[in-house]
């Protein structure tokens, strides 16, 4: 960081005082989160001086610095996958990262911006709070719609919950300075719904860096003796159609007589031990492995393997209008995609996935062994999505658009301290 950064401040070299920032995070450990990963890097390399705050992973230590930045966890607390459960797990997790953000603060000072990273929508009380003592200001890094997330998982009606997800929402968006947005979709609903004008949102998708995720060596062991390999990667919800992926491994193998397919589902979460059942309930115990969360290297192992990705999101009202980074990361590999015909699946695969009417799984059946019979087909619609990974949505495509919100805010941030 350096003398050209200070200049383009207009800060004196003596007085210059590394700009801080504080990324929170509640469903995901970094740097197990992509997405935060990158903008963490990205900040970093711009000159800033990161701070995180996110539940404990498999590896994590409660403080520690990695590649310069400072990352403090806390053990996660998960009663359940009920509402009550949900609000209990919230309030828990609120409590631990208001106070590790507020130990960070007073051993390395007040923080210039503080970034809030959702599911859940609740940090705005603590933006609020840096914001009167220090002027800190406040970037909401919008990565899921939890009143639409409520409504695909439980019920689509106004109970009180979901009004407390409504009022949540709202707090959030009229807190925040400024909004990162996965997509025009989501864009477009902090402008209609959080009241932001077009200025205070910028459009941020969560690309992959083509660099780390490429095609290396195929692990033939991993078909396990069979001609294909067909994949899935992402969280095991119920709102992410693994069980409709799991009933179309039955399909295959069952009514269509096909025993030359393997499939691997990659992931964890509420679903899982219900995936499992379903699995075994249905037969396919030789032919599906579910080996839950897993390592990159077994993630890259897998991926520059298999022949297709399946993007089995069903249709419901969170589905249709967000960004599945599963899609992207099969498409950075040059897999094909297979998925249910959504809106913006749509806008980030393009022509790179064959699309089947929502929520069929023996459509999504039948579409996985035509692109499985058709190899030349398969090529090129692999190299399609690599292509467009490459030269369009990587995330050295995002980042500029995304570091410029903090540089922007930081001369914000300066006047409030005059």
């Amino acid at each position: 960081m350096t003398t050209d950064l200070r200049r383009a401040r207009s800060i004196d070299a003596d007085q210059w005082r590394q700009p801080r920032v504080l990324i929170v995070i509640q469903n995901l450990a970094v740097p197990f989160d992509r997405r935060v990963w990158l903008e963490c890097q990205s900040l970093r390399d711009s000159g800033w001086k990161v701070t995180v705050v996110c539940p404990a992973g498999q590896d994590s230590v409660p403080h520690r610095v990695l590649d310069d930045i400072e990352i403090y966890t806390y053990r996660p607390y998960a009663p359940g996958g009920t509402a009550a459960g949900f609000v209990a797990e919230y309030a828990y997790s609120f409590a631990r990262t208001a106070r590790l953000a507020l130990k960070a603060r007073r051993l390395g000072g007040p923080f210039d911006v503080m970034q809030a990273c959702n599911p859940p929508d609740i940090f705005w009380p603590l933006a609020w709070l840096m914001r009167r003592r220090d002027g800190t200001r406040f970037v909401f890094d919008h990565h899921d719609l939890c009143p639409e997330l409520y409504r695909s998982r439980f019920r689509d009606e106004r109970t009180p919950a979901y009004v407390g997800l409504e009022f949540l929402e709202r707090m959030t968006f009229r807190t925040a300075d400024r909004v990162t947005s996965t997509n025009e979709s989501y864009a477009a609903i902090a402008r209609r719904r959080g009241g932001k004008s077009s200025e205070e949102v910028t459009v941020v998708r969560t690309g992959p860096d083509p660099r780390t995720m490429a095609r290396g060596p195929k692990a033939p062991e991993m078909r396990r003796g069979r001609l294909h390999l067909v994949a899935y990667i992402g969280v095991m919800g119920p709102q992410d159609g693994v069980d409709l992926a799991i009933r179309a491994a039955g399909v295959i193998v069952h009514e269509l007589g096909r025993r030359d397919i393997s499939f691997i589902f990659m992931g964890a979460g509420d679903s899982y031990l219900e995936l499992v059942a379903l699995r075994d309930q249905l037969g396919l115990e030789a032919y599906v492995e579910l080996p839950g969360r897993v390592p990159d290297s077994f993630v890259t192992q897998v991926l520059s393997t298999a022949d297709l990705g399946l993007c089995p999101d069903p249709m419901n009202p969170l589905n249709d209008l967000s960004t599945m980074n599963k899609t992207m990361e099969y498409m950075a590999f040059g897999l094909p995609v297979v998925a249910f015909d959504l809106r913006e699946t749509r806008v980030s695969a393009g022509d790179s996935a064959v699309y089947v009417e929502p929520s069929d799984s023996g459509l999504l059946a039948r579409a996985v062994v035509g692109l499985l019979d058709h190899p030349e087909q398969r090529s090129a619609v692999g190299r399609i999505g690599r292509e467009r990974v490459v030269h369009e949505l990587a995330w050295e495509h995002q980042q500029r658009a995304y570091v410029e919100v903090f540089e922007d805010l930081l001369h914000a941030t300066a006047d409030a301290r005059r």
